[in-house]
C-alpha cells in the first residue's frame, strides 16, 4: 500500500459504459486511490465519473469528478486546471479515453467515424498531455500514462481505432524523448482482449450476441490460460508506470494482453 502516496492524479475516462464488469478508467481511479493518491475523475458524462467518485469515496479514497469532453482544448484545460485547484498539484495524467464505434476496415469506414475516432482517441491525449507539460515541467517531474491497445501493432477490422492507438504510441515516445529532461516520463500500456463493458458488452450489442457468447470467444484466443484479462490487469500496469518504482522508465509500450503480441503467424 501507499505507492502513490501524496500524488495527485487526473484520470481521464474514468466513468464507464454500462455493463456487467468493471471499465479500465474505474479499475485505475480506485486502485490509484488505495494507493494513495487523491484522484480526479473526468469523464464526458458527469454521472458516471461521479460514480466512479463516489465508489472510491466509499472506500476511503480521496477522490473528485469533473464532467469534461477532453477532445476539446477547453476540455483538457479545464481538467488540468481543476486538479491543481483540488489537490495543488497534477503529478500523474492517465490518458484512458478511447471509443470505436461506427469503425470498419480502410475501404468501409465513413469519414465522420474516422474523424472522430481520431478526435477523441489520439486528439484529446495530445490535448491533456499539452495542458499538462508545463504544470509537470514547472513542479520538476510528473508521469503520463497512455492507455493503448494491442490494436495499435495488429488488427484489420477497425482501421480508425488501430490507427488513433498507433499514432497514440508515437505521441507516448515523443512526449517521453523531449520532456525527459524535465524529469516527466511518458509511457503506454497496451491492453489485449479485456473483460470490460467497452469491448465485451459493446461488441454483444453490436453483433447481436449476448455477452457470454463474446466473453468465451475472445477468452479462446488468448494464450495465457485461455482467459481474457480484467480492468485490474491494466490498473496494475498503469499503477507501476506512473508510482516511483518505474522513475527509469521512460517511452515505454508495455503489452498487457496474455501473451498475444508474442505470437508470429
Amino acid at each position: 500500500m501507499g505507492r502513490l502516496d501524496g500524488k495527485a492524479a487526473v484520470i481521464c475516462g474514468a466513468g464507464q459504459t454500462p455493463g456487467e464488469t468493471l471499465g479500465n478508467g474505474r479499475a485505475m481511479a480506485l486502485l490509484f486511490a488505495r494507493e494513495g493518491a487523491k484522484v480526479l475523475c473526468v469523464d464526458r458524462v458527469g454521472e458516471r465519473a461521479a460514480e466512479t467518485a463516489r465508489m472510491t469515496a466509499d472506500e476511503g479514497g480521496a477522490a473528485e469528478w469533473l464532467e469534461a469532453d477532453i477532445s476539446k482544448a477547453e476540455g483538457a484545460a479545464a481538467a488540468v486546471a481543476a486538479a491543481r485547484e483540488k489537490f495543488g498539484a497534477l503529478d500523474v495524467l492517465v490518458n484512458n479515453v478511447g471509443i470505436g464505434g461506427g469503425d470498419a476496415p480502410a475501404h468501409l469506414v465513413e469519414e465522420q467515424a474516422f474523424d472522430r475516432i481520431l478526435s477523441v482517441n489520439l486528439k484529446g491525449a495530445w490535448l491533456t498531455s499539452k495542458a499538462a507539460i508545463p504544470v509537470m515541467r514547472e513542479q520538476g517531474g510528473g508521469a503520463i500514462v497512455n492507455i493503448s491497445s494491442l490494436a495499435s501493432i495488429a488488427g484489420g477490422i477497425q482501421v480508425a481505432y488501430e490507427v488513433s492507438k498507433a499514432a497514440m504510441n508515437r505521441l507516448t515516445t515523443s512526449v517521453a524523448q523531449s520532456n525527459a529532461k524535465y524529469g516527466i516520463r511518458c509511457n503506454a500500456v497496451l491492453p489485449g482482449l479485456m473483460d470490460t463493458p467497452m469491448a465485451v458488452d459493446g461488441i454483444a450489442r453490436a453483433t447481436g450476441q449476448t455477452p457470454q457468447a463474446v466473453r468465451e470467444a475472445r477468452s479462446a484466443r488468448v494464450p495465457l490460460g485461455g482467459k481474457m484479462g480484467t480492468a485490474w490487469d491494466t490498473a496494475y500496469a498503469a499503477l507501476f508506470l506512473a508510482c516511483d518504482e518505474s522513475r527509469f522508465v521512460t517511452g515505454v509500450l508495455l503489452p498487457v494482453d496474455g501473451g498475444m503480441s508474442s505470437r508470429i503467424g
